[in-house]
């Protein structure tokens, strides 16, 4: 059961540029999501806000004890704060006026009873009645959740002044966890990236992520998945101890923003399919061993809460309401996430000026999937950031690599004892010096050499934009990152949150031209050029083969399954025509791109 009052949510958008969202749109009932990564970085902020609204400010150093969760805690109850303050100070408005509270009605979408009920109050004569009916309705405004989001594989180990590891509870992931849980917040953490089963025992000793005395639980858990069976497992786990999955989050695997973890050529729409299929499988697999945690414990588990099922949505490369249509309508979604197309709107996002006219512009050419992350996991990229001028210039001028203040992505082993970045100066130089002394071709060093200097300083420069949006940073002395999806190509100008509000819902124009490509077809585009560039570097071992040809007949019945959604009749603005096009000419492709594949392969195994 959604308790939200929005159909839409606002997901995490890099470190930075969803720090501050909820401040910006939670008074007006939209739910968003906060990075957890950087705590240094809210450290900031937090200071900033805090004098912006009068609120009591003691900075917690680097070096405090189990800083990086007080930090965090810090910076979500001064969120929770101002969103009080705000909220409150948009119900204390009157109706009838061009104010907060009438944007705060007028963005809610046309089927919420809130609305409907809000519509019947303007057509009312002033007199008691109407007086009854403004108290219900200022006093039934709630502002939208505070969440947060955790990539659960980013799990750095810190150590003592000694240089002796900390303990687990000390671990980057584990940390932002606590530092959630002991906020005040009444929320939702994203788990993101991966399977952490040390972070998620780690949950169960917070009594907030558990039903209370009345039946609510404080602190709800969401999954952002990319697969069925992935959320199965993932969920059966946390129910063993008692925990459950609030919402199942799925995302495309490459048309999305951040980072990309593509499947094994699963599409979106067959991945829906499942979910769809079998989503009451879910709630069966996991209530068992939820109640049997709670006799266990000795807990009284409500009897209300005992056929609830878990949210499913979706999110990644949705453009217009046509296809928020199909995928609620025909996949049972309860809701939609949109997070690129926000970042051309400045009331909502924190980027600085010049990264949002640069997003503005970007085109197809522009918007592509990178090598920058040094977590080696695909990133969504845009040409000409900050960031990739920085990285370029620090390369002509004989010192790649960043000084690696923050260390948050540190995991390399190959020439230190204790893990250090593949963006850092000190790794780039060890690594550029061992390829120098290959006895190789020069071509092949070039390209060796290249791919070392493509890694950029993601963990600092993606909360930079951020710096500079606020005065904070100076953009001369702070290089920005962003990794929007490839979705942004179609919005190509700066809009009003009423303008995205209803673009989402269906409201007047679309923001959007009408041959832009339907969601599903420029996913299926995005996998073709991903399995081309897998059969690049493919070695033709056995075991590449069999993932491979696995991959292409997983995309093959994507495509069929596409064609059959083509065929049906369109919601408003559905471009469905895009999809059997696409699905033409991609399968064509594909299949050239195998025969390829397997000709070198054959050749391959008579020369070995």
């Amino acid at each position: 059961m959604i308790d939200t009052i929005h159909s839409f949510h606002i997901p995490v958008m890099g470190i930075g540029h969803s720090v501050d969202t909820p401040i910006r749109v939670a008074p007006f009932g939209i739910t968003s999501v906060i990075s957890l990564v950087d705590d240094l970085l809210l450290e900031i902020i937090r200071k900033y806000y805090s004098e912006k609204f009068g609120i009591a400010y003691h900075k917690i150093p680097r070096n405090e004890k189990d800083g990086r969760a007080k930090r965090i805690s810090a910076y979500l109850d001064t969120v929770h704060e101002i969103v009080q303050k705000k909220m409150a100070e948009i119900k204390a408005q009157p109706f009838f006026e061009n104010n907060n509270k009438q944007k705060y009605f007028e963005l809610l979408p046309e089927n919420s009873p809130l609305k409907q009920k809000y519509n019947d109050l303007l057509k009312m004569r002033c007199g008691s009645e109407r007086k009854t009916l403004e108290r219900d309705l200022t006093n039934r405004m709630k502002p939208g959740s505070i969440d947060v989001n955790i990539m659960v594989n980013l799990d750095r180990v810190h150590y003592s002044k000694n240089g002796d590891p900390l303990g687990a509870e000390f671990t980057d992931a584990q940390a932002g966890l606590r530092g959630y849980a002991n906020s005040c917040l009444q929320s939702s953490i994203v788990f993101s990236a991966g399977f952490n089963r040390r972070l998620y025992s780690y949950i169960a000793k917070f009594r907030d992520f558990y039903r209370d005395q009345l039946g609510r639980v404080k602190k709800r858990i969401i999954l952002k998945v990319s697969d069925f069976r992935s959320a199965l497992i993932q969920g059966k786990f946390l129910a063993q101890k008692g925990l459950e999955v609030y919402e199942f989050r799925i995302e495309s695997g490459l048309n999305c923003g951040g980072h990309a973890f593509p499947s094994d050529g699963i599409l979106l729409p067959k991945l829906l399919k499942e979910f769809k299929e079998n989503r009451k499988s879910l709630a069966a697999e996991f209530k068992p061993l939820i109640l049997k945690y709670y006799k266990k414990m000795g807990w009284k588990y409500p009897e209300f809460a005992l056929k609830t099922q878990p949210l499913i949505t979706v999110q990644g490369g949705i453009g217009n309401h046509g296809e928020v249509l199909r995928l609620m309508k025909d996949f049972g979604m309860d809701s939609t996430g949109w997070a690129s197309p926000f970042l051309l709107v400045p009331e909502v996002t924190c980027v600085d000026d010049s990264t949002r006219e640069l997003l503005r512009k970007a085109g197809a050419k522009e918007l592509y999937l990178s090598d920058a992350s040094p977590l080696n996991i695909p990133f969504n990229n845009v040409r000409g950031t900050g960031s990739e001028l920085w990285t370029r210039k620090k390369v002509m001028e004989g010192r790649p690599g960043s000084p690696c203040l923050k260390q948050s992505l540190v995991s390399n082993t190959e020439f230190t004892e204790k893990p250090i970045c593949l963006a850092s100066r000190q790794y780039q130089s060890l690594k550029l010096k061992q390829i120098e002394n290959l006895k190789i071709p020069a071509d092949e060093k070039e390209k060796l050499f290249e791919k070392v200097v493509a890694k950029n300083c993601i963990c600092d420069h993606l909360g930079n934009g951020a710096l500079i949006a606020l005065g904070i940073a100076d953009e001369k002395d702070s290089p920005q990152s962003i990794c929007p999806g490839p979705n942004i190509e179609w919005f190509n100008r700066f809009y009003t949150l009423k303008e995205m509000a209803d673009h989402i819902y269906g409201r007047g124009s679309s923001l959007v031209p009408p041959e832009r490509p339907h969601m599903f077809a420029k996913e299926i585009e995005m996998y073709v050029d991903y399995f081309e560039k897998q059969m690049l570097g493919n070695s033709h071992s056995n075991k590449e083969i069999n993932t491979m040809t696995q991959c292409k007949n997983n995309l093959e019945q994507g495509l069929d399954f596409c064609l059959d959604i083509a065929r049906k009749p369109p919601y408003p603005g559905e471009n469905l025509k895009s999809i059997s096009e696409c699905v033409e000419k991609q399968r064509a492709r594909l299949n050239r791109i195998y025969s390829g594949f397997k000709e070198n392969s054959l050749l391959a195994s008579r020369k070995s």
